[in-house]
């Protein structure tokens, strides 16, 4: 009986900890409408970067939360900065662009 006391007892304390690892997140909350919102937002950029033919879409990463749409990676021309954020700015959804595109 001490045996299962002790086993569920740890069992306790570790769900305890992962489920407060998880509810804290640095007071970023985001709704599954939001995340969904978010996703396609995501998606639509993404194509549209695609479509845009002076783009290396591969190499462009972009992520949303809340709207703001984040590029990272890397492109080939000073200018290519500038055509993704403007690409980006473009579609349906984005309220704001955070270009951290490096030149390679």
């Amino acid at each position: 009986m001490k045996r299962f006391a002790t086993t569920a007892t740890i069992c306790a304390f570790l769900a305890l900890g992962s489920l407060t690892g998880c509810a804290s997140d640095g007071g970023k909350h985001e709704t599954v409408g939001q995340y969904v919102d978010d996703a396609g937002v995501t998606a639509n950029v993404k194509a549209a970067i695609l479509a845009d033919s002076r783009l290396k879409s591969s190499e462009i990463n972009v992520e949303t939360y809340q709207g703001t749409v984040q590029l990272s990676g890397f492109v080939g021309q000073a200018g290519d900065v500038a055509t993704a954020a403007s690409v980006a700015r473009g579609v349906k959804g984005v309220k704001s662009v955070k270009n951290d595109l490096r030149l390679k």
